[in-house]
């Protein structure tokens, strides 16, 4: 399934992704009664984040593409290469209103862009509620703080690999039921998988809630999968490694990428497991990642759309309440990447490339790693250097030299580890990679040297917080952001204040974020090109070429009656 970036065929991959999910009506006695369910292949809604934007970052596997705090509200249009895994984009935005807390409810931000309130249940389990009554439907959305960066050495792609199998029944259900009920009553669900979470949400109607948080909480606690139906669900997954990633040189060229930005954090894996690796998984492996990662100490439970605190409350307690936690968990060691000394760089040639592409990843600082207002600045320089058309590298490359069809940017701040900030590039006919490569380079050093200008930052500002209004009307913006947010060691306050912070990001600061991440040797630079031609080709053509010239001389063609 699963990006982030994590989410395929029942779900998809994340990466960095951030998940959103949709289920809806469903009547609360026939409990996994019916028969079975078919999950969509596609993505998420998502995110993309990449338009994430990880849409998802066109698909580059191994991050999921936008996610929460920045990346929730609303989309920024990048003309940049997706990201999958790598997961979608959208920007948290936001107009605020006052917060007024609930009696009895802790208040969880000073300036409110979707209000959530939280509570705690005696095993652990993190509820956040958040009212959005335009329309008869909620949405739940249950994240683990375990991700594909948490996968055993060894046995990368279980934490995807056990999203499909979550699917597959419970002490008291029929495989693939859990879908089935949920579209026989009207509703949506699916799952995804992130670097840094899982999640799993339903889409439906606000009388069916109870309904899904009975069904979710269940397989919280009492999964159980018929080795025959494990063994097929694995072939489904490496196929969709095949048809994802080792069948599409552009996911190829991103995987490498990405495993070579990484020295040592375990973000350089693919969520959905090296090739070799993912083959091997047994149910063992899926079932042991289960016990250890999936309990209520370990989750966040977002409950959004028509619904009050009060009424989720009692649910929460009824059904998610009974489960003990489970032991206490550490989250893994936000490992810091030794210093970096070498510029790297990644050639890819494939019959199945068409057209070139350039790509570069810049190493850079994520909100996860408490550097939350180094990232506000990088997500201005995001939108300020490659988000659309307005942007300084669409305008040198596409508009004013004719370099490029297409360029842009990407940024994931809503990451636990280190993230990426990348560029990428598609060349105009007979434009060499070359000649890209240097005009951006000459737009970086632009930057690096002038810094922006206040009418940029402005402008940035205005766009960045233009969506406020739209994004709370949205059940899968609040909820996904949230979510996100809290599994990657960030907290309500932090999306409740992006607008602020955002507010508050000088020139200077964007300069002196540029600075740290724009340097040549904490860079993985990507080629996709064409494959070369053998030298038995080269003379065919010259051939051809040779006769091509002869039937374009006058008299050179066949002559009626006598030439055939």
């Amino acid at each position: 399934m699963g990006g982030p970036g994590r989410k395929v065929r029942q779900g998809r991959i994340a990466p960095r992704a951030a998940p959103c999910h949709l289920p809806r009506f469903c009547r609360i006695e026939p409990l996994y009664k019916g028969e079975g369910y078919s999950r969509s292949p596609s993505r998420e809604e998502r995110p993309g984040k990449n338009g994430p934007g990880r849409t998802a970052r066109e698909e580059r596997p191994g991050r999921t593409g936008g996610r929460g705090t920045a990346s929730a509200f609303a989309k920024v249009n990048h003309s940049h290469r997706q990201k999958p895994r790598r997961w979608q984009r959208f920007l948290l935005i936001g107009a605020l209103a006052g917060f007024g807390a609930a009696a009895g409810l802790a208040p969880t931000a000073r300036a409110a862009v979707f209000n959530p309130q939280t509570f705690t249940l005696a095993n652990g389990l993190t509820v956040v509620v958040i009212e959005n009554h335009r329309m008869p439907v909620v949405r739940q959305m249950l994240f683990y703080r375990v991700g594909s960066a948490d996968d055993p050495p060894g046995k990368s792609g279980v934490a995807h690999y056990l999203e499909h199998l979550m699917f597959k029944g419970t002490r008291t259900a029929k495989p693939n039921e859990f879908s089935k009920i949920v579209a026989r009553n009207g509703g949506r669900d699916n799952a995804f998988t992130s670097p840094d979470a899982t999640g799993y949400y339903q889409t439906v109607a606000s009388d069916r809630l109870e309904l899904v948080m009975r069904m979710e909480a269940d397989r919280m606690a009492n999964l159980v999968v018929d080795p025959k139906e494990a063994a097929p669900e694995l072939k489904v997954v490496v196929e969709e490694r095949r048809s994802r990633t080792d069948n599409r040189p552009s996911a190829q060229l991103a995987e490498q990428i990405t495993a070579a930005l990484y020295v040592i954090y375990p973000y350089r894996i693919p969520i959905i497991g090296w090739a070799h690796e993912l083959e091997k998984l047994t149910l063992a492996d899926a079932m042991a990642f289960y016990r250890k990662f999936y309990a209520p100490n370990n989750a966040v439970l977002v409950i959004t759309g028509d619904i009050t605190v009060d009424q989720v409350r009692p649910l929460a307690e009824k059904y998610y309440g009974p489960i003990p936690s489970g032991p206490k968990i550490t989250r893994r060691a936000n490992l810091a990447e030794p210093p970096q000394r070498v510029a790297r760089r990644v050639i890819l040639r494939s019959p199945r490339v068409r057209e070139p592409r350039w790509s570069r990843d810049y190493l850079a600082p994520s909100r996860g790693q408490g550097r939350g207002r180094r990232a506000d600045a990088l997500e201005m320089l995001d939108v300020i250097l490659g988000s659309g058309a307005t942007s300084r590298l669409y305008r040198a490359l596409v508009i004013e030299n004719k370099l490029a069809l297409s360029v842009g940017t990407f940024y994931d701040a809503d990451m636990l580890g280190p993230t990426a900030f990348g560029i990428h590039a598609r060349p105009k006919q007979g434009v060499a990679l070359a000649t890209l490569e240097a005009a951006i380079e000459a737009e970086i050093a632009k930057l690096l040297a002038h810094g922006v200008t206040e009418a940029e930052v402005k402008a940035a500002k205005k766009r960045l917080l233009a969506g406020a209004i739209f994004a709370r009307d949205s059940l899968r913006r609040g909820a996904s952001a949230i979510g996100t947010a809290l599994t990657s060691g960030q907290t309500i306050a932090d999306v409740e204040n992006w607008p602020d912070y955002i507010k508050k990001v000088t020139p200077a600061q964007i300069l002196e974020a540029a600075r740290e991440v724009f340097r040549i040797e904490r860079s993985v630079t990507g080629l996709l090109l064409p494959a070369a031609k053998s030298a038995a080709e080269s003379r065919a053509k010259s051939k051809k070429d040779v006769a091509a010239k002869k039937m374009a001389k006058p008299g050179g063609g066949p002559r009626p009656g006598r030439d055939k």
